[in-house]
Formats: structure tokens, sequence, C-alpha cells
């Protein structure tokens, strides 16, 4: 007779992170401050470039209110999706459990096949839901764009800004022309909140046994 077991299978979901709940810009929430509104003095220094702007669109996501609200939001949702995995997940471990030192007899093939089956129908399953929460963090974020692009278009024209990069890409040099914290700012006063649901998508259809 010879035993077997089944291994423990990675089934949390991609958002769904224990160490650290997630943010609707992808920066963790709860174990880090948020990402500073404007960066911290950098040694190449310099002259002000005139029309040449910045913007750092993951701390203006980290940092207005309807960014931490989202990010709520996002990890309620994301908690929820995982309890499903995790209710479904219980029993079949056990059930795995039992069955080691079993011997391998035609009974308890059967039953190892059967529950090897399950098993992957919950790893889809677990795969399908992370899909789910990540379509929900995408429109969520799309929708905040959207309310933070006209903030950003009335900061760039106060500023007389001719051409805006992305703060992340720059390696250092005169930041005075960065828009973040006056771009947070404005956005706070436009918008405190959101409110969202789960985005549901249809499951993915699993190929016939055999085909190529």
């Amino acid at each position: 007779m010879t035993s077997r077991s089944f291994p423990a299978l990675a089934l949390l979901l991609t958002l769904a992170a224990p160490a650290s709940a997630q943010t609707i810009g992808g920066a963790p929430t709860g174990s880090a401050p948020a990402a500073p509104a404007r960066p911290a003095a950098q040694p190449l220094g310099g002259p002000v470039v005139p029309g040449v702007c910045l913007l750092s669109r993951e701390a203006i996501f980290a940092n207005a209110a309807v960014g931490k609200a989202a990010s709520a939001r996002l990890n309620e949702l994301t908690r929820a999706a995982q309890a499903e995995i995790d209710q479904q997940r219980t029993p079949l471990e056990a059930e795995a459990k039992a069955l080691e030192g079993q011997p391998d007899n035609a009974q308890m093939k059967q039953r190892r096949e059967t529950l090897a089956t399950r098993w992957q129908a919950l790893q889809r399953q677990a795969a399908h839901n992370s899909r789910e929460i990540e379509a929900t963090r995408a429109k969520a974020m799309d929708r905040i764009a959207t309310d933070a692009q006209s903030v950003i278009a009335q900061v760039y024209g106060q500023k007389k800004c001719g051409l805006l990069f992305d703060r992340g890409a720059a390696l250092g040099g005169n930041f005075a022309n960065d828009l973040t914290a006056d771009v947070v700012k404005g956005l706070d006063a436009k918008i405190q909140t959101i409110s969202f649901e789960r985005e549901r998508l249809p499951q993915q259809q699993q190929p016939a046994p055999g085909a190529r």
C-alpha cells in the first residue's frame, strides 16, 4: 500500500495580499504611510525649467480622499471574494487530509480523482474572482482619473505649463513645478468619496477533454 497526499494549493486571490491591504493606486496601506504629495529635495537641484511640469498619478490616488475611499471599498470587496474561496477550500482540505495514507484501491482512487477535480474547479473560481477584483479596481481608477483630468488641466493652466512629465520618470532636478499637491487639493474640493460594486465577468469556457 502506498500513501497519497494532496498539496496545499495556493488559492488566495491575486489582490488579497494577507500582509497588507491593497490600494486603488497599487501601493499597500496599513503597513506604510502614503507616498508624499511632493518628493523629497533632489540632490541635483538646478533652475526651474519654465513650462516643464511634473505629476505623479500614483501619489494622487494614494493621497486624495477619493482614492483612499476607493481603496477601502476595494479591500472590502477583496475580502468578500476571498471568503467565497476560503469557505469552499476548508472542506476540501479536510477531505484531502482524510485521504492521506489510505490504500490505493478502486474506491480510494475514485475519491482522489473526484477531489482533484473539485480542487481544479476551485482554482478556476479563485482565478475568476481575482479577475473580477482587478476589473473592479481598473474601473474605479478610470472613474477617479476622469474626475482628476479637469483638475489637472486647471492646475496645468494656472502654472503656465507647456509640457507635462510623469514625476516618477525624473531622475532629479528642480521640482518646483510639481503639480501633484495642487491636483490633490483640487480633487479633494471636487469629490471626497466613491461607491462601486464588484464587477461581474462571464466565466471562461473550459476546453472539452482531449481538445487541443
